[in-house]
């Protein structure tokens, strides 16, 4: 049994206008199936739907279908990405795309059930947001759950380190994220592997994916370290931070010091999600003992590498960052990391957000400046039983309250947040109200009370902030 072909262009030869197609990988340039990808859009079939995390924004993932005029339906968890427009966003809000938002554990989750022959699964993921619409809800014990049905498709391109010609499939580190799932969920699978060997070079408990889940192997034709290098500036500009906003002739704290105050509300021992933009640089002040946890699939790493350094291919976050491991590291699905975050063995999520109510609800999907909404992970991540922290500047750039009564746009997550860190201030919500507990050096609590749209409860131990 030979399941090689020649040539990424005869693996997608058969690939007809209407195909459902299944893209693995994240979306980074560095973690695409580029091969099938080019291949695809060089043969042009029309009208397909793709089913993926995000389509990127990048000319080596997926976006080059949709600029290519070829996508009309895409399932996803981003259909837009904040401060970041794109050929889909536009074609989504000109109706050219219909669009589902699906955030990832629960793309994970449907792809499981198609693969596995079962018709759906509930999940907390999603109750009282945009993603609940239509859909039927159940209550199991004092929680509700959403009905999501089984997802499959026409086919599947997998990016992977190795493959052996009866399609058995290797996996090496961050490059597990969705592929052990996603592989499994099409009718055709094809695997767009780095490596290709003979059938017994490959030692039988390294195989990530047994070859009755993948119908055509190709090598890959992509040079993924070129990517890699005009990838790294572009991510260090993305992870920038930019200068705290201005309030008359004052500031409060930058985004550095949000996240080293949110680095105290860490103890050794527990187990920390951090999301995009300020909640990553948390990191960089982790107190000892504390263990990340990310939902791309990477447990325990390191530190980001240093910009000398050269960096690990395959060792990357959930914001696509370089990381580096140390003693203790570990690696799996996200399918495996978000049953993590649901069932409840990670501590504490950090998330940043547009919006959150006095009640703890989060906002954090779309804003107007985006044409389409992304959810990536974080409605899996509330939904469990983490303490939910949100860092983000207290206000707008044009001075609006983002501590509101209610919020405004789409939510996230309902009641789902313990603790707001600002540039101006610490507040815990609670069944009374939001309590003021900390306010940054220079600023009172009545200055803060005019910047937040709900009353604030003052702390009877009110402080300042110990940065």
């Amino acid at each position: 049994m030979n399941k090689v072909f020649s040539s990424p262009e005869e693996a997608v030869r058969d690939i007809k206008d209407g195909s459902s197609v299944i893209i693995g990988g994240p979306g980074t340039p560095t973690a695409s199936p580029t091969s099938l990808i080019w291949a695809l859009r060089d043969k042009g079939s029309k009208n397909l739907m793709i089913i993926c995390n995000t389509v990127g924004f990048s000319p080596y993932a997926a976006i080059v279908l949709v600029e290519n005029k070829q996508v009309n339906r895409l399932r996803a968890a981003f259909g837009g990405i904040a401060r970041l427009p794109t050929a889909t966003e536009e074609q989504i809000k000109a109706g050219l795309i219909d669009f589902e938002l699906i955030p990832q554990g629960t793309l994970c989750e449907r792809l499981r059930a198609g693969a596995a022959g079962i018709a759906g699964i509930y999940t907390p993921t999603g109750v009282g947001t945009v993603v609940e619409k239509g859909k039927e809800k159940k209550t199991f014990g004092d929680k509700e759950y959403l009905l999501e049905t089984a997802l499959t498709a026409d086919y599947a391109f997998i990016p992977a380190h190795k493959a052996d010609t009866m399609g058995n499939v290797v996996f090496r580190r961050s490059g597990h994220n969705f592929n052990p799932v996603f592989v499994t969920a099409a009718k055709t699978s094809i695997v767009e592997a780095e490596e290709v060997v003979e059938a017994g070079e490959l030692e039988p408990d390294s195989i990530d994916v047994s070859g009755i889940y993948v119908d055509r192997v190709v090598k890959s034709t992509f040079d993924r370290h070129k990517a890699k290098d005009e990838w790294r500036p572009m991510l260090a500009r993305a992870l920038m931070l930019g200068a705290p906003i201005e309030r008359g002739d004052k500031t409060g704290l930058s985004r550095e010091l949000i996240a080293l105050r949110a680095s105290k509300e860490l103890k050794p021992g527990d187990w920390v999600n951090l999301g995009i933009g300020i909640p990553t640089v948390v990191s960089l002040f982790l107190p000892e003992g504390v263990n990340l946890h990310a939902e791309i699939g990477i447990l325990a790493n390191g530190p980001p590498p240093k910009p000398e350094d050269d960096v690990d291919i395959d060792t990357w976050g959930a914001s696509a960052e370089w990381l580096t491991v140390k003693p203790g590291t570990s690696f799996c699905s996200n399918l495996e990391a978000f049953a993590m975050a649901r069932g409840g063995r990670v501590n504490t999520v950090i998330l940043g957000a547009f919006q959150v109510s006095e009640k703890g609800d989060l906002a954090n999907v779309w804003s107007p400046e985006m044409g389409a909404p992304g959810v990536g992970g974080a409605m899996d991540l509330v939904a469990g039983k983490a303490r939910v922290i949100i860092l983000m500047e207290h206000t707008t750039k044009d001075n609006k309250p983002r501590v509101l009564k209610e919020c405004s746009y789409p939510l996230t997550g309902v009641r789902c947040v313990s603790l707001i860190i600002t540039d101006l201030a610490v507040m815990e919500v609670t069944p009374q109200g939001l309590v003021l507990k900390e306010t940054a050096p220079g600023w009172t609590a009545e200055e803060i009370q005019a910047l937040t749209e709900p009353e604030l409860l003052i702390s009877p131990d009110l402080k300042e902030m110990e940065l």
